[in-house]
């Protein structure tokens, strides 16, 4: 698949009007901009796919700088002492076209103990026309004397509110419909990151035959469980009918699907039971990530007062979800959870 295609990359923010989710960080780079104080480094913190090398490509081409001045280096395959000692000399000569050179350095982290000795150096005293960008996904393994040099900048990990509408957005641009649950089930595996989250959504456009996509196909395609599985496993629990609960579970198994994607599904949905049986003015806003159908299911169990979907039963099923990659059955604790739910 070529560059062209990949929707990540096709649709990658071009300005700081189109980043989302950062405007702690946006605004004080156009701040800085705008006084002509450019700081000589800077670090940008945070996940994966959080949009770090997006952010400073953006910077460098505000403060005027070509591609042919923009330098991209990935310490994860450049990380030695001889590639660092090749760019301090790299860095003195002048710029082709722009004022300013600016060196992306990405997962600066992963630079070996000496080739961060001789960057420091750099920092330390760099030449007056060059601006270093680091991002790194794992800011606690970088040296104090490098982050006390940088201005350090942490990205958020995007709202799922910000994913799901992300989705939409480029889904659009692309010619195709996505339904909204189907986007916020995109949002919830993307697990904070917009480079999972459109990669999701390109597998969906590829998979589907024509130019909608709901919930369920996303569902096949990421391993989700299917609503209605869901929706069988918690009304067996409020009916405390282990075996209809554990029936779901099994589908899930025999389907292959992702046992921690679908708890967390699970946990959401009990939890939003609780929520609406202890904030009910807030029923609208609590209720307003879930289908139609889903709502009406939570809103009748979150009505009967003696329904097991409760407090103690959220704190059952998170109890499992955190033991569930702790045994060679995935499922194990989900199913030993559930019927200390319905039997209590």
């Amino acid at each position: 698949m070529s560059e062209q295609q990949v929707l990540y990359r096709k649709h990658r923010p071009q300005s700081f009007k189109e980043v989302r989710d950062q405007e702690h960080i946006v605004s004080v780079l156009e701040g800085a901009i705008a006084k002509g104080n450019i700081p000589h480094a800077i670090l940008f913190s945070g996940s994966r796919g959080t949009g770090k090398t997006t952010l400073a490509r953006i910077f460098a081409r505000e403060i005027g700088v070509q591609d042919v001045d923009l330098y991209e280096i990935d310490a994860a395959s450049n990380r030695g002492i001889d590639d660092i000692r090749a760019l301090r000399e790299a860095v003195y000569t002048r710029p082709y076209e722009s004022e300013r050179k600016v060196y992306i350095i990405d997962e600066v982290h992963m630079l070996t103990k000496e080739a961060f000795n001789a960057l420091l150096k750099t920092l330390e005293e760099p030449p007056d026309h060059v601006v270093f960008i680091l991002a790194t996904t794992e800011e606690d393994k970088l040296l104090d004397t490098i982050l006390s040099r940088c201005q350090v900048f942490r990205m958020h990990s995007p709202s799922r509110s910000v994913l799901a509408q992300t989705v939409i957005d480029v889904a659009k641009k692309e010619g195709f419909t996505l339904q909204k649950d189907a986007a916020d089930l995109i949002a919830i595996a993307a697990d904070g990151s917009f480079r999972d989250a459109l990669g999701v959504m390109q597998k969906v456009i590829m998979a589907s035959g024509d130019t909608i996509g709901d919930a369920d196909e996303v569902a096949a395609i990421i391993g989700a469980p299917k609503s209605g599985i869901l929706s069988d496993v918690l009304d067996g629990i409020h009916k405390k009918d282990a075996q209809q609960a554990l029936d779901a579970i099994g589908k899930v198994v025999r389907d292959h699907g992702d046992m921690k994607l679908f708890a967390r599904l699970l946990l959401e949905r009990v939890r939003a039971v609780m929520l609406l049986r202890n904030m009910p003015d807030r029923q609208e806003e609590i209720l307003s990530v879930f289908s139609k159908k889903d709502r009406e299911q939570l809103s009748a169990f979150a009505s009967a007062a003696s329904s097991p979907l409760n407090s103690h039963a959220l704190t059952r099923l998170l109890q499992a979800t955190q033991t569930m990659g702790h045994t060679p059955l995935a499922h194990l604790p989900l199913e030993i959870a559930i019927v200390d739910i319905v039997t209590a």
